[in-house]
């Protein structure tokens, strides 16, 4: 334990309008106790502030669900996600298969045709493609110019010390988005490119455990399902992101702690019609994919066990393989799952 007081006697005479040294000696000193590098108590008084770890840390709210979750309970959780996801998917079937036909349109294949006779034309006008491309060339230069993305803005007063703190904030963002997140602006083209020809265009933002950075990435709108009626993401009950990975990056996560290490079997997941359909269309021949198959759900719920509600409800995050229809990956608490999407 050390102590110390950072009171020791003045060198000039206190200033009009303040109490002389005498009254200011009576003050009480501040005392700093040290208990170890990680917790320190400051005392004045009868008032005493103590800086150190919190009870129930990040670790704690991060924790990984599925390891103290029964098996039997896993499995059934597991049974009714998957079974909403797919009467979400169900609901804008219309949709995907507007968004399918619409990719004709993009002119990026000749088709040899048989009909209205052999070897009629099969090109079609690239208009939506030069719309599409005007449109993100054009997005781009105001999202993303030549000095950075970041605009730093003072609210209130704006003093000398609050605009100096601003361009370091400027500086440092700016910096993080250019040259440390190296697939920053790469991502956010092809975000452009998504929101032109679908309407619809999501980014999520989050912490590679990897690269041991922030990460960004483009998500597009057929890889985002939300129940039918959602408004927006923001309120809706369930959001699903489905994603691939391959073997090696499955594993490297199981060492990192986010998935829980199991044996992982060869994926036998193939793609499905409507997958199928927007690789021919783009001038790709796919049947079968390699990768795994991943459900990513933030979802709004109430699990046995696990009391804790915030504000705006009790969210999760959920991977789910769909393989095995099972809860093999991540269960953990997520209350700030909109800024991933």
């Amino acid at each position: 334990m050390a102590t110390s007081s950072f009171f020791d006697k003045s060198l000039n005479q206190a200033p009009m309008g303040l109490s002389d040294r005498d009254e200011l000696e009576e003050e009480p000193a501040i005392e700093i106790e040290i208990e170890d590098p990680e917790s320190v108590a400051i005392g004045l008084g009868d008032l005493e502030i103590v800086i150190g770890k919190d009870e129930v840390g990040d670790e704690d709210f991060n924790a990984n669900l599925a390891e103290e979750m029964d098996e039997k309970e896993l499995v059934t959780l597991a049974n009714d996600l998957c079974s909403d996801f797919e009467d979400d998917i169900s609901s804008r079937k219309d949709w995907m298969q507007t968004f399918v036909d619409g990719l004709d349109l993009l002119g990026l294949k000749v088709e040899d045709r048989t009909e209205p006779w052999p070897g009629a034309c099969g090109v079609h006008h690239p208009l939506l493609t030069e719309a599409v491309v005007k449109f993100q060339s054009e997005t781009i230069m105001e999202t993303f110019p030549a000095q950075g993305p970041v605009r730093s803005k003072i609210i209130g007063e704006e003093t000398k010390e609050k605009k100096e703190a601003a361009m370091r904030v400027q500086a440092d963002m700016n910096h993080q988005l250019t040259d440390v997140m190296v697939e920053y602006r790469p991502e956010h083209e092809k975000m452009l490119w998504g929101l032109g020809l679908a309407g619809n265009a999501f980014k999520k933002v989050y912490y590679d455990l990897r690269l041991g950075r922030q990460t960004s990435m483009y998500v597009s709108a057929d890889d985002l399902v939300v129940p039918y009626g959602a408004p927006n993401i923001e309120t809706a009950e369930r959001v699903t992101h489905v994603m691939r990975k391959t073997k090696n990056e499955l594993q490297r996560l199981m060492d990192a702690g986010f998935y829980i290490d199991i044996d992982l079997e060869d994926p036998t997941d193939s793609l499905d019609e409507v997958e199928k359909k927007i690789a021919e269309k783009m001038g790709f021949r796919a049947t079968t994919d390699s990768r795994y198959k991943i459900l990513e759900m933030h979802v709004d719920l109430d699990l046995p066990g696990f009391p804790d509600k915030g504000e705006n409800g009790n969210f999760y995050r959920f991977a789910l393989f769909c393989a095995s229809n099972s809860i093999r990956g991540n269960l953990s608490r997520d209350s700030d799952y909109l800024q991933r999407i």
